[in-house]
């Protein structure tokens, strides 16, 4: 654990994120198969932990992450309100034009700051792991359409071992609101089994967004 504290002095500051009325899901630092990584276990619970960034639409360039899941979650579908669940999701919050708003997705953001001090983001797009969806798939949330999902994995083909994705964010953006994002303000790991009251394991390993030119901004738990 030593060397995981020391990796993370340099980084930007990770902060466990609570929803209101959710039991919380445990995210601990590790080193685990040779890289440093978040452990998330979730028992019917349901949070982030998530990071302030602040990097512009012209600078999102590529971005990698890597994870690794235990097992699917029975009965579970990110687009279907009941039952809400995902063993694995990296989220993006990107801040935007918010006179755009309809009238309930200003009321809803009205009510997240009542509720949370916060106001939620312009839009939040997500990469999560699906058990039927096919990759490729865009998810509108069941909630609020400025919440999207992109399905990166589907099914249990490849459970139990690390994969590494390479996304074009701007690109998955534009595709899942139709529109350019604006700056990229949070990320976010989340892993939840609230909807299901089941449980799940994750492993999340480094994150990285590289710019178009050879400078890189690295998030590595």
């Amino acid at each position: 654990m030593g060397d995981v504290a020391g990796h993370l002095q340099a980084l930007p500051a990770w902060e466990r994120y609570r929803l209101p009325g959710k039991q919380e899901t445990k995210y601990e630092f590790v080193q685990a198969d040779d890289r440093v990584a978040v452990a998330a276990s979730s028992d019917a619970s349901a949070s982030m932990l998530r990071a302030q960034v602040a990097i512009a639409p012209e600078a999102l360039g590529r971005f990698q992450f890597s994870w690794k899941v235990a097992s699917l979650i029975d009965g579970a579908d990110v687009g279907v309100r009941e039952s809400d669940d995902a063993p694995v999701r990296i989220v993006l919050a990107f801040d935007g034009d918010r006179g755009r708003f309809t009238v309930k997705e200003s009321a809803m953001s009205e009510l997240a700051r009542a509720i949370t001090g916060e106001e939620m983001p312009y839009a939040t797009l997500m990469y999560v792991w699906c058990n039927q969806r096919p990759p490729g798939t865009v998810i509108v949330h069941p909630r609020s359409s400025r919440v999207r999902a992109i399905v990166v994995e589907s099914g249990p083909g490849r459970l139990g071992q690390w994969t590494t994705y390479n996304r074009d964010v701007q690109r998955d953006f534009e595709r899942a609101f139709g529109e350019s994002p604006g700056k990229l303000t949070g990320v976010a790991l989340m892993t939840d089994s609230d909807n299901t009251r089941s449980q799940a394991a994750a492993w999340y390993g480094p994150l990285r967004f590289e710019k178009a030119s050879p400078q890189k901004i690295s998030l590595a738990p």
